[in-house]
């Protein structure tokens, strides 16, 4: 099996594992209890709270730990929309684009139809980018949050998001990104970004699944969406995921050390794939920005296929891949992302992506390409 869906969930790091073990087996406790075993935990989720501001360049009472990144998304997003509102308040006005992840669409949605706050979605071009010129349009008097995600977990595209968060800056707007795919691809500090909050996930990066974090500002109210015991200095009740969150703590230093010179391999091998698939497989055409993406990602649309299909026939080659976003698998809905970027239903609903690792080989993204070509000529009923 060649495993080329790292975007959906990646192999969680042996590193990991042997840091979070200990904290499921020793040192159990839960952190807000004052006895020896608490205080142990307690000074573990410390330290990958040190450990994960280091990684963001914040400080430490910045980081919120939670449960993934579509939590992280909602704190985000309706924890700084209703926080900035003044109490007893209604309204609002929100700034985001079509193509954000549904974590964000929906609390947007939510916001709107339950707290009447207007939703402005900017409009991006047929690469996936958002203009700087329509933000600053689209900022009024009334904007109480910008969010705009760092990099699509789509086609891949990533956004000019130090332009866009000076622009909601100089408007004294804060400015949420949803970096859940840029995780160990990209720069994520905080404060060259400008960024006012911004979304992590674990296991896009090495961790496992069910821990994420939310660096945001302390300066800005933040109404919970979990309410309780007051853990996480109130943004977030809940007994901690002591284990978790050092398990994330690891895999975000990991990746942190090691972006540099994975991103670039990765691109040098992600470049060669996009090539060697449009020139073998005529009807394939490139989603997303030609440059301006994401090291592993490479997307395609096959008009007159069926995505499904190919990925069926790729999948009985041994490529596992995916449709598009693993969050909306099994909907029989075109990609809102690739709608919102202009292509036709019929054509999104052929869509395939591949989301290459730092581990993936040239032997194994050359069996890929040709796999490829394999697959759609069975789909198209040509014969492999």
């Amino acid at each position: 099996m060649i495993y080329l869906d790292n975007a959906a969930t990646t192999p969680v790091r042996r590193e990991a594992l042997e840091a979070m073990w200990p904290f499921l087996a020793g040192s159990f406790g839960n952190p807000s209890s004052h006895h020896r075993v608490g205080e142990a935990a307690a000074a573990a989720l410390l330290g990958a709270r040190r450990s994960v501001a280091a990684s963001l360049g914040c400080r430490p009472g910045d980081v919120v730990f939670t449960s993934g990144g579509t939590e992280a998304d909602n704190l985000a997003v309706k924890g700084l929309a209703l926080g900035a509102r003044p109490e007893n308040s209604t309204g609002g006005h929100i700034v985001t684009t079509a193509l954000e992840h549904e974590a964000v669409l929906e609390s947007c949605d939510y916001l709107r139809r339950r707290h009447g706050f207007e939703i402005t979605v900017l409009p991006t071009d047929t690469e996936g980018r958002v203009s700087v010129a329509s933000l600053d349009d689209a900022i009024r008097a009334e904007t109480t949050l910008v969010s705009v995600h760092y990099a699509n977990n789509e086609v891949g595209t990533v956004q000019p998001i130090a332009l866009l968060a000076e622009v909601a800056r100089a408007a004294r707007v804060p400015f949420h990104t949803d970096a859940v795919q840029a995780g160990g691809w990209l720069p994520l500090e905080v404060n060259a970004l400008g960024v006012d909050a911004l979304s992590l996930s674990g296991h896009k990066l090495g961790a496992p699944p069910g821990v994420g974090a939310l660096f945001v500002r302390g300066r800005l109210p933040l109404e919970p969406v979990l309410h309780g015991g007051g853990q996480e200095r109130g943004r977030r009740s809940g007994t901690e995921n002591v284990a978790g969150a050092v398990a994330f703590a690891t895999a975000l230093r990991l990746s942190t050390e090691d972006r540099a010179e994975s991103a670039r391999r990765t691109s040098e091998l992600r470049d060669a794939f996009i090539a060697t698939v449009l020139q073998q497989t005529p009807s394939a055409r490139l989603t997303g920005h030609p440059t301006e993406r994401l090291p592993g990602t490479a997307s395609f649309v096959f008009p007159g296929t069926s995505g499904e299909a190919v990925l069926l026939e790729l999948e009985q080659r041994g490529i596992v891949c995916s449709s598009g976003s693993a969050c909306a698998a099994g909907s029989d809905e075109a990609s809102h992302v690739l709608t919102g970027m202009g292509v036709s239903e019929e054509v999104a609903r052929t869509a395939v992506r591949f989301t290459l690792a730092a581990t993936t080989t040239a032997e194994d993204a050359a069996e890929a390409a040709a796999s490829v070509r394999a697959a759609v000529a069975a789909v198209r009923g040509l014969g492999a």
